[in-house]
């Protein structure tokens, strides 16, 4: 793009500003290439989206070149498609490089520009050609015969441009070059891959334990960081990634399922694409550098339940107690729990004191989720239950084979009783033959790698469980 005036730029000595009203109306000329139509945005989590943008354009008959501006400034290039009845692609361009007040004096290098200074005193303005020599930690110009930076030495400065470079842009653009069997205006439709555009999900959960009850929000974090804005675009979030969808989603800790107690069996009511589910939000603008938030979840009255958990990792003794971890336990089930599928977010737990306000218990996060599903979060560590472990005896029963009996000592210095599930784990080394040879209480066999005890607790008071393990180290 060449235009004949010539173009202003604000320069504080060496410190580039805004483009001023008059190249912004320039860049919006409603004479320039048509914008975007009848958008469509699909949002996987991983990072990457597919845009799909229908414009009435007026094509030529032969070859002719049409531009696309306002595409994402992180399309995929090699993803594009066009369609338009009658035509076909000859060659396609994209154009990123944007017209900002640095990069056009960077472009400027090599050329004469016009130098305005202003007298602070007199508000008299003095004008000389430049010659710009480099941009480099600062502007270099030639005046004449003389050599001078422009510095900040607090006299207002600004430049003069005679053009903007034909390789700049207002906004990332596509250019396609097109053969067509006809002239006259049709629809024409560009599909890309871009990067940018990501969602996940945010849950907020008040926690009733005298009723034994969870409220749960769910809500869509969608952003966007494409460079480009989204008007009035059909939305759809996939939870899923497709293989080559790579990307890392907004803040959302994977945890391998470990929240997961079972997974599970029922379908959830909702549109599914394969194996991903669909999460439609209809139509809405996305701003570029803007996050928005969109409810998709809201169900109250959830049987819940707090519950407390220990693991320990290995056979060995601990010098002095440590604090069960304090879980919440619920159920996406149809019937008695949130009754639907749950896409991988970050689940924040709140409980009322005694004077009714909510407050802050903690927070987890949670991978995809069927509906169904029996989950277990943890929410932190509890201050009045306590674990410690003692190695009691260790003997070793042959060259391959060694006995280890383990004593386990849980307190609660709550004023009601506990249950806590008490797990060994660190059992399974590639043997099958690892086993618990004698224990107080019976343990429920969880994996190959541990087993559990419930273990009731009296309130102010303790409990003991003792051990002995078989194993092959």
């Amino acid at each position: 793009m060449q235009r004949s005036s010539r173009i202003w730029m604000g320069l504080c000595a060496t410190t580039l500003v805004a483009l001023p009203p008059a190249l912004a109306q320039d860049a919006a000329d409603p004479n320039a290439p048509s914008t975007q139509g009848n958008v469509s945005v699909t949002v996987y989590n991983g990072g990457t989206s597919l845009v799909q943008d229908i414009r009435k354009l007026n094509i030529a008959n032969g070859t002719s070149r049409i531009e696309f501006p306002d595409v994402s400034a992180q399309i995929q290039p090699e993803t594009v498609s066009f369609a338009a009845d009658g035509a076909t692609i000859v060659e396609q361009n994209f154009d990123y490089d944007l017209l900002t007040p640095g990069k056009l004096m960077e472009k400027a290098v090599g050329e004469t520009i016009t130098l305005v200074r202003t007298n602070p005193a007199t508000g008299a303005e003095t004008r000389e050609r430049a010659k710009v020599l480099s941009v480099n930690q600062g502007v270099v110009v030639q005046i004449g015969s003389r050599i001078e930076v422009l510095r900040d030495d607090g006299l207002p400065v600004r430049a003069i441009f005679d053009k903007v470079p034909d390789n700049l842009r207002a906004r990332p653009t596509l250019s396609i070059t097109l053969d067509s069997q006809r002239a006259g205006a049709r629809d024409a439709s560009i599909r890309y891959l871009t990067g940018g555009l990501g969602w996940s999900a945010d849950y907020v959960a008040l926690f009733d334990e005298a009723k034994g009850s969870i409220d749960v929000q769910g809500w869509v974090t969608l952003s966007n960081s494409s460079g480009t804005t989204y008007r009035n675009a059909d939305t759809l979030l996939v939870a899923g990634n497709p293989q080559g969808a790579s990307g890392v989603g907004r803040g959302v800790q994977r945890n391998g399922g470990r929240n997961i107690r079972s997974a599970g069996t029922e379908t959830a009511n909702r549109e599914r694409l394969g194996d991903f589910y669909l999460y439609p939000v209809g139509r809405t603008t996305i701003a570029d550098k803007q996050t928005k938030q969109i409810n998709f979840l809201d169900v109250q009255g959830v049987p819940a339940s707090r519950a407390y958990e220990y693991r320990v990792g290995w056979l060995a003794s601990i010098e002095e107690p440590r604090s069960a971890d304090t879980v919440v336990k619920f159920s996406s089930s149809q019937s008695g729990g949130l009754g639907d599928a749950l896409p991988a977010g970050s689940v924040r737990f709140y409980q009322r004191d005694q004077r009714g306000s909510p407050q802050f218990i903690g927070e987890n996060a949670i991978d995809h989720t069927p509906m169904g599903s029996a989950l277990a979060l943890k929410t932190g560590e509890a201050f009045d239950v306590k674990v410690k472990t003692t190695v009691v005896e260790r003997k070793r029963l042959s060259s391959t084979r060694w006995q280890t009996s383990m004593r386990y000592e849980l307190t609660n210095a709550r004023d009601g009783a506990v249950t806590i599930d008490l797990m060994q784990s660190g059992l399974d080394f590639g043997w099958t033959d690892t086993r618990v040879v004698t224990e107080s209480l019976k343990s429920e066999r969880r994996n190959s790698n541990a087993v559990v005890w419930a273990v009731s607790v009296p309130a102010n008071g303790s409990a003991e469980v003792t051990a002995t393990f078989e194993t092959r180290y």
